[in-house]
Formats: structure tokens, sequence, C-alpha cells
């Protein structure tokens, strides 16, 4: 039996070494002072099982410490401040990873992801022109990412995979009733 306190942190912890996982060793693409890899879409796939602030830490931690462990280290500060920001719209509580707010969540994470990163660079670099070189990357970054999750969601949700897997109570068909929808049991 799953301690209802304790299973939510071994998912984060999980989702952070996945996250560390995908981004540090599966395949990267080079691009500018950065790589294209797919740490972003276990992100997305954490912000729609974990509430917050859970899979903000997962995110940003998972993510940062790829950064310092594979000489990405000077991004790291920037990484971490992105990525929580890049997760902040889903939500955990629906008992399906693609309802109508992470669809829009995932969407949003572009503009957030590439904005961050050119802020980043700028800050970084000094000039304003120089992270131009980058936003195209970046874009490929994230929207790879999101189609991937989109594609890994749809097939999750076929499988029911939050309500069986995962089923923490946090998820609307799992919610407790409101005392107002509960029935008095007790004889008058």
């Amino acid at each position: 039996m799953r301690s209802s306190k304790l299973f939510p942190l071994v998912l984060t912890g999980l989702f952070t070494a996945l996250i560390f996982a995908v981004t540090a060793w599966l395949p990267r693409i080079p691009v500018g002072t950065g790589y294209v890899h797919l740490g972003d879409t276990v992100s997305y796939l954490a912000a729609s099982i974990l509430p917050l602030p859970l899979s903000a830490v997962a995110a940003g931690l998972g993510a940062t410490l790829a950064d310092v462990t594979t000489g990405y280290a000077q991004w790291a500060p920037f990484t971490l401040v992105i990525k929580v920001l890049m997760v902040l719209a889903f939500t955990a509580h629906r008992a399906k990873l693609l309802c109508g707010r992470n669809i829009i969540a995932v969407t949003v994470a572009i503009p957030v992801t590439v904005a961050g990163y050119y802020v980043a660079a700028w800050l970084l670099t000094g000039s304003m022109i120089a992270p131009l070189a980058e936003v195209l990357g970046n874009v490929v970054q994230a929207g790879l990412s999101m189609v991937i999750y989109l594609i890994i969601a749809n097939r999750l949700d076929k499988l029911s995979f939050k309500t069986r897997a995962v089923a923490l109570p946090i998820y609307e068909e799992d919610a407790v009733s409101h005392p107002s929808q509960e029935q008095e049991t007790t004889p008058h």
C-alpha cells in the first residue's frame, strides 16, 4: 500500500532523475551555445502528474543538475527559473494528462522557454543581438518537446494512466466529495 504522503515525494524524485537523465544523456543536438534535448517533454509530463510545487521542483532541479554536470553550469541559475516558470501553467488536478489547461500550458511553455533563454543569453553575453542566434534552436527545442509530449500524453490517456498507475488523490475523479454533496448516513 502506498503512503499518501510519501508516494508524491517518491514520484518527484523519480521525475527529477528522469528529467536529469533525458536532458543530460539522451541524444542531444548542439545548437549555438546550448543543445536540443527531450528533457522538457518529461517536465511537461511531470507537471501533468505532480501537483505544484512538486512538479516545479522536479523540472527545475532535474534540468539544473543536467546543466551543472554537462558543462553548462553558467546556464544553471537561469535554467532553474525558466523550468519552474515553464511548468506553472500546467495542472495535475485532472484525471487525464491532456486536459484543456495542459494543452494551453504546453503552448505557453514555448514563449516562456524562448524568452527566458534569450534574456539569459543577453545577461551572459552583455549583448541584445548575439542571443538572437539562439532563438531558432530554442523554438525547435520547445516545439519538439511539445509535440512529443502531446503524442505520449495522448497514448497514456488512452491507457487511463493517471487513474490506474499513479492514482494520486488530487485527480478530479478521485477527489473526496464536498460535505454539501455527501448524503447523511446517521439516523435522526
